[in-house]
């Protein structure tokens, strides 16, 4: 076993622990659960999210044991970089991994649960969302600054930045779902255009990205901003959608 506490919540270090260890018994189930398992807890007057990882193949308990770090503890060791350079992500507080003969056989992940106003799914699927020009331009901004400090995060997709609304109008954005990151010392243009193809295939969308992107990245104008943008955005969608269609077409052959 590989089990790790924020300095911040070591004083409860064993009621961490029980609380994982209890995961398959109690807890409230948080989304679908499809492939990763959610669960909420009350823990210290705080409400915490502990997400139990998809058991690995044969392939990767091996490579996770011996070769990379697990998603558990990629996700941990993520969160902490990025509150340390300033970028807003759920408190981590614990990971813990569980290993018998053959490599990683189980792995959680314990943080602060955030309760968001919206994610940047709802700009994509209600246009007429409130405010939502003013937000999408304000996480340009965010996106912008991840990008400065050299951050690239890998599942930059529409349901993994959180948003929360300040009184005063402002917003604040959170990542979640941290366990592909990398960190540079900087990036291209073409590195961050990249990142942000996943978000929207809304063109329109793409546009005021790019007419935000622009007044903060000096490097390119907006025409180019955007012609990169929407390439890169329009390949991922294309991909995206043969992958669907291939998908489909196995589930078919397969009945």
């Amino acid at each position: 076993m590989n089990f790790k506490v924020n300095p911040i919540f070591e004083n409860s270090t064993e009621s961490i622990l029980n609380t994982i260890k209890m995961f398959s018994s109690t807890g409230e189930l948080f989304g679908n659960g499809d492939r990763n398992k959610i669960k909420l807890f009350d823990f210290n007057e705080k409400k915490i999210n502990i997400k139990s990882f998809k058991i690995p193949n044969l392939i990767n308990k091996i490579a996770y044991r011996y070769f990379r770090k697990s998603k558990a503890r990629r996700s941990f060791e993520y969160a902490t970089i990025l509150l340390e350079k300033g970028i807003g992500t759920p408190e981590p507080i614990a990971f813990l991994e569980n290993f018998n003969i053959l490599g990683l056989k189980d792995s959680y992940y314990v943080s602060e649960h955030l309760n968001a106003d919206l994610t940047y799914r709802e700009l994509v699927e209600i246009p007429n969302y409130p405010d939502n020009e003013n937000i999408l331009r304000q996480f340009t901004r965010f996106s912008f600054g991840l990008h400065e400090k050299g951050i690239e995060f890998l599942d930059h997709s529409p349901g993994n930045t959180l948003i929360k609304k300040n009184s005063e109008g402002t917003y604040d954005f959170f990542l979640v779902d941290l366990n592909r990151m990398e960190f540079h010392e900087s990036m291209t243009f073409e590195m961050r255009m990249k990142n942000l193809c996943r978000l929207t295939p809304l063109k329109e969308m793409v546009a005021v990205m790019s007419n935000e992107y622009a007044k903060l990245y000096k490097k390119e104008s907006e025409e180019k901003i955007f012609e990169t943008l929407w390439k890169y955005t329009a390949d991922f969608q294309e991909q995206f959608y043969r992958k669907k269609r291939l998908k489909k077409k196995l589930k078919f052959w397969k009945k």
